[in-house]
């Protein structure tokens, strides 16, 4: 049988002496207005979006969507504080149609007696389509105040009609201030310090990853170690352990990241690329998958400005293939580094993506008859073939003949940049395209193009 939710401020009777009951850092540090919620202004200060609502007494429904630690379900409960609004949490994880429902009946019978419900959902991603859509008629009534929590990026994973009912609101990790300050309460409330070094201190910062929540746990488990002398860098780490990369491969940091790797190297901003690849690779990241994506980077972004690109990146991927990692990693990274550092040019995906578009507008048009095939009597008899010029018998190796379509006028899709290889290629073109003009004007055997 579904669990029924209970409203804020509610508990079993097994909660009866919970104040005698040690609790985390974290819990006891939890923010208890909001102005005392570190490194969201963006979203709370009087002219930002949710401090406007607050003030107004108006509140929309919304999603937070932030990493873990950054505050979400602590900023649910004061907004619900702040505009006298019955507070009712669910997790997504374990919660059904059946204990929607149920929230929903005491939500409606707390409207009749004059108090409004914000309701939390945790993880609201988790929830089904079906799941989702039971909350479309009780949001759009006003029944409830949705305020749901995700990690995950809100338009890959809420439903539309869901989503065009509430307000998406970004919350971000906290940054090395709104870390610091966050230290310094938890040492008030302890009332002594860290036993850390300045470096350790930084260290420790870094080691939390923007995630407040972890840091606390971090300091607990350090006051907890009984340190005697203050720890450098190395003791510290002996007594964290190291912590995960948060990443996850099958989400949005997995394109954010690789995002940022593609476009690193599209900058021709090596180091940067470097680092983004060994975050993925910390992070669990497939190797085989970089591979496959720095082989369509040498075939997009650096072409024919540097042709052994490709030769490059493929032959990376087959090594790592052979080798495996850790060894087979290096030549990811040397192909990382070449595409970097190699002259960029997204020519052919451009002149690919021109000729698609004109391939589409013209149709079914047929090739000039002096350039197609007479196997048959009754095919030469109709002109296939007549007065083609085979270039290989010119002077020059070039006949200038048209090769487009009889009708239509001649278009151009390629242009190599001036960088690297191209700049060469570029040459051979223009002195085609001198000769294919005088061919034009002096009138040579066979059509020219138009």
């Amino acid at each position: 049988m579904a669990k029924r939710a209970r409203p804020s401020g509610a508990g079993p009777a097994g909660e009866l002496f919970s104040p005698l009951a040690p609790r985390p850092l974290a819990d006891r540090l939890r923010p208890q207005t909001l102005g005392e919620v570190l490194g969201q202004d963006h979203l709370l200060a009087p002219d930002a979006p949710i401090g406007q609502m607050v003030a107004a007494g108006r509140l929309a429904s919304m999603v937070l969507w932030g990493p873990p630690g950054c505050g979400k379900t602590t900023l649910a409960r004061l907004i619900a504080g702040a505009t006298d609004l019955a507070f009712v949490a669910l997790t997504a994880i374990g919660s059904g149609v059946a204990e929607l429902r149920q929230v929903f009946d005491q939500a409606k019978a707390a409207r009749a007696g004059g108090r409004g419900t914000l309701l939390f959902v945790d993880e609201i991603h988790r929830f089904n389509r079906a799941q989702q859509d039971a909350f479309l008629p009780h949001v759009e009534d006003g029944t409830i105040t949705l305020v749901g929590a995700t990690t995950e990026n809100p338009s890959f994973e809420l439903i539309a009609a869901l989503l065009s009912r509430c307000r998406v609101f970004v919350m971000r990790r906290l940054d090395h201030d709104a870390l610091a300050a966050l230290l310094a309460r938890a040492e008030a409330a302890e009332g002594k310090a860290l036993p850390l070094t300045e470096a350790a201190r930084t260290a420790l910062i870094a080691l939390a990853d923007g995630d407040g929540r972890y840091l606390l746990n971090l300091c607990e488990a350090i006051w907890t170690a009984g340190v005697a002398e203050p720890l450098d860098p190395a003791g510290l780490a002996a007594i964290t352990q190291r912590r995960a990369p948060v990443y996850d491969k099958a989400q949005e940091g997995h394109y954010n990241l690789i995002s940022a790797l593609h476009k690193s190297l599209r900058g021709s901003d090596t180091d940067a690329a470097l680092y983004w690849l060994a975050r993925m690779l910390a992070g669990g990241e497939d190797p085989r998958y970089i591979a496959r994506r720095l082989v369509r980077f040498a075939v997009e972004d650096v072409g024919l400005a540097d042709p052994q690109a490709l030769p490059q990146t493929l032959a990376a991927w087959d090594a790592y293939t052979r080798l495996g990692s850790p060894e087979g990693e290096l030549a990811i990274v040397q192909a990382v580094i070449y595409l970097g550092t190699a002259p960029k040019s997204n020519a052919a995906y451009t002149a690919f993506g021109a000729s698609r578009r004109a391939a589409a507008e013209t149709g079914s048009l047929m090739p000039p008859a002096h350039i197609l095939n007479a196997p048959t009597r009754l095919m030469k008899d109709l002109g296939y073939g007549a007065g083609y010029a085979y270039d290989h018998n010119e002077a020059d190796g070039f006949s200038g003949q048209n090769y487009f379509p009889d009708g239509m006028a001649r278009q151009s899709f390629y242009h190599p940049v001036d960088r690297g290889f191209e700049r060469e290629v570029a040459k051979r073109l223009a002195y085609w395209d001198r000769l294919r003009a005088e061919r034009q004007a002096g009138g040579s055997r066979g059509p020219v193009s138009p």
